[in-house]
C-alpha cells in the first residue's frame, strides 16, 4: 500500500509539473520574451528560460514515468480483471507515448534554436523576418515549436483527465461493478 502511495505521488507530482511548466512557458515565458527590447534579445531570453526548464521537465517526466510503472505494477490484477480498466490503461499509455514524443521532438527543435544563439524572434516561438531570410532552418524550427508549445500541454492535460478517471475506477464500488461486468 505504501509503495502504491509513493507511486501515485510520483506519478501525480511529475505529471503536474510536466503539464503546468509547459503551459506556463507557452503562456508566459514566450510572450514575455517578446518584450525583451529587441528581436535578438527576445531569442536569448526565450532560449535561457527554456534551457533552464529542461532539467526540471526531465525530472518531472522521470518521476511521472516511475510512478506510472509503479502504479501499473501495483494494479496489474485489477487492470486485467476490471472491465474498462485495461482499455483506460492502454489509452493512457498511448497518450503518454504521444506526449513523450512531442516533448522529445520539441527539445530537439529547441536545441537547434538555442545552438543558433540570439536568434531574432518576435516571441519565444515566432521567428522575425530577419530569421526567416537568414536562417530558414532555425525559423522553421521556431514555427514548429510554436505549435508544439500548445500540443504538449494539451496531451499532458489529457493525461491529467485520464488519470482522474483512472482514480475513479479504483473506488471499491467501481472495482466490484467492473469485475462483475466481466
Amino acid at each position: 500500500m505504501a509503495r502504491n502511495t509513493l507511486s501515485r505521488s510520483l506519478h501525480d507530482l511529475g505529471l503536474s509539473a510536466w503539464f503546468g511548466g509547459t503551459l506556463a512557458n507557452a503562456v508566459a515565458l514566450n510572450a514575455a520574451a517578446g518584450e525583451a527590447g529587441s528581436d535578438s534579445a527576445t531569442g536569448r531570453v526565450a532560449n535561457a528560460g527554456w534551457d533552464r526548464w529542461t532539467p526540471v521537465n526531465a525530472a518531472a517526466i522521470g518521476a511521472h514515468l516511475i510512478g506510472a510503472v509503479g502504479q501499473l505494477r501495483a494494479n496489474k490484477q485489477r487492470v486485467a480483471a476490471q472491465q474498462g480498466a485495461g482499455s483506460m490503461s492502454a489509452l493512457k499509455t498511448l497518450v503518454t507515448a504521444a506526449a513523450l514524443g512531442a516533448t522529445a521532438y520539441s527539445r530537439v527543435l529547441g536545441q537547434r534554436v538555442s545552438a543558433a544563439g540570439g536568434v531574432p524572434s518576435k516571441s519565444g516561438t515566432k521567428p522575425s523576418k530577419r530569421t526567416k531570410l537568414a536562417q530558414a532552418d532555425v525559423a522553421a524550427a521556431q514555427q514548429q515549436l510554436d505549435t508544439l508549445q500548445w500540443v504538449i500541454p494539451a496531451l499532458t492535460g489529457t493525461l491529467v483527465a485520464i488519470s482522474s478517471y483512472a482514480g475513479e475506477q479504483q473506488r471499491p464500488s467501481e472495482v466490484a461493478a467492473g469485475i462483475n461486468a466481466r
